[in-house]
């Protein structure tokens, strides 16, 4: 099963996103795995993975991917749970320091899909939702954000359920329980 998780910078999206993750992998009784794209690339940044990890807690299986999507999904058994967290940094990334284009940064997440599917991982996706301002002046910034609107936009599509997180509340917008 995919899952699509969105919502606004600190909207909770994350904690949602794990407990989901926990409580299939309790109900499996399978691993769980933290596949983190973020890079601690200043203090700041430092101090949040480093928060987020010890909120996490134990039990946790922690793949580093910043942009091999896809490859490290074939490290993970197969059936486990997985939470990628985030991809709104692998966009980031991969348009800025590998070069992707949108439709090869399409392509790999097709490829990364089709890898938890083959796999029969319970994939759990997190990202930022950007949609819902004024589009930015600068013309970067507009690709940028094109680039991860489109991901989402695939996402959306291929996810077997999709959740907007707000004030850490979780609305369910496709394939919830009720």
């Amino acid at each position: 099963m995919i899952t699509f998780v969105s919502g606004g910078a600190r909207s909770g999206k994350s904690a949602v996103a794990e407990q989901r993750v926990r409580a299939t992998s309790g109900a499996r009784g399978v691993a769980c795995y933290y596949l983190a794209t973020a890079r601690a690339g200043d203090a700041e940044m430092a101090r949040r993975i480093d928060r987020h990890r010890r909120e996490r807690g134990e039990g946790w299986i922690t793949l580093e991917a910043p942009l091999d999507l896809p490859g490290a999904l074939e490290r993970v058994t197969p059936g486990s749970a997985v939470l990628l967290d985030c991809l709104t940094l692998w966009a980031s990334q991969a348009m800025f320091e590998a070069g992707l284009d949108a439709s090869e940064g399409r392509a790999m997440l097709a490829r990364t899909l089709g890898e938890a599917r083959r796999r029969a991982l319970d994939l759990v996706v997190v990202s930022n939702d950007l949609n819902e301002d004024v589009p930015p002046r600068h013309a970067v910034a507009r690709r940028y954000l094109a680039f991860l609107q489109a991901l989402h936009r695939d996402l959306a599509r291929e996810a077997d359920r999709v959740i907007e997180v707000v004030a850490g509340q979780a609305i369910d917008w496709k394939g919830g329980d009720g």
